[in-house]
């Protein structure tokens, strides 16, 4: 079964008063093209989290996110209230020596200064947390990929429809083949009748006829059709990662309905060629967000 480039996933987990939270989202990409945006406690990971994401994605254009939202209590900043005794007893004994009148709002005098509210611890990141965040990201990727696939189940059904529609339109060609041959055959007589002033070999006629009639045969050109048509079935079915190998055989499909349309010279023939070509460019379109 063939997975779709598209996709999105988000887990969400709880570390102490932390709530950590993943987003990937993936479009489809001729590679893997990861933009990341990683909350600062968690960059040290950086490496091995494009790892994961790359084992785990293979292929497309991903956006990846992880951040961090703290409860507001166990977030604010501290006061340090001994640096604010300090400061007002400071003020204080500068009010009594020097006469200065003392300050009218002294919380916000206190809280203007130096230190008062700067919070200065650095944190870490500790092994529990990464253990709580690498699973989130598990979790989500996960969740991608089941989306991919999902999408890569409604392709696959597309894909299907796409093929049968061109092998019906290939057997409808048959029978405007057969009696071509013959309206070539009656054409081309009769236009040599109407010249009457001109004598000719008719074996030497009959053997041009043949030789341009083959010129206009399409047999190999469906035989190859059939098969490319059965080959792209087959490679959907071998599995993930088959989707640049779809994109080159829809071209070889692509090459052979050209070129039986261009040895087409009749009007029924020509429409049925165009009715394939319009399936084709269906499954062109698709193959491009296989993975």
């Amino acid at each position: 079964m063939i997975l779709s480039m598209t996709g999105y996933g988000k887990s969400v987990a709880t570390f102490n008063e932390k709530k950590i939270s993943v987003e990937i989202k993936s479009l489809n990409s001729k590679a893997l093209d990861l933009s990341t945006r990683i909350a600062p406690l968690y960059r040290e990971k950086e490496m091995e989290m494009r790892q994961m994401i790359s084992k785990a994605l293979i292929r497309g254009k991903v956006d990846f996110s992880i951040w961090i939202e703290k409860d507001a209590s166990a977030d604010a900043t501290p006061i340090n209230s001994a640096l604010v005794e300090n400061y007002y007893h400071q003020i204080r004994n500068i009010v009594e020596r020097t006469g200065i009148p003392e300050p009218q709002d002294w919380f916000s005098t206190l809280l203007r200064m130096p230190d008062v509210m700067n919070k200065t611890e650095i944190e870490e990141l500790s092994e529990e947390e990464w253990a709580v965040a690498r699973k989130t990201v598990e979790e989500a990727l996960e969740n991608l990929v089941d989306f991919r696939r999902q999408e890569g189940a409604a392709l696959y059904k597309k894909f299907n429809e796409k093929i049968d529609n061109i092998a019906e339109l290939l057997a409808s060609i048959e029978p405007y083949e057969k009696s071509r041959v013959e309206k070539i055959r009656s054409r081309i007589i009769e236009g040599m009748k109407n010249i009457p002033e001109i004598d000719y070999d008719k074996n030497r006629l009959e053997q041009e006829l043949i030789y341009y009639i083959e010129k206009l045969d399409i047999n190999e050109e469906k035989q190859r059709l059939a098969n490319h048509l059965k080959y792209f079935r087959e490679t959907m079915d071998d599995g993930i990662g088959q989707g640049k190998k779809l994109g080159f055989i829809a071209q070889e499909m692509g090459r052979e309905i050209n070129t039986t349309g261009s040895k087409s010279n009749q009007a029924e023939m020509q429409n049925i060629v165009v009715k394939m070509k319009d399936e084709l460019e269906q499954i062109k379109e698709q193959v491009l967000n296989a993975l």
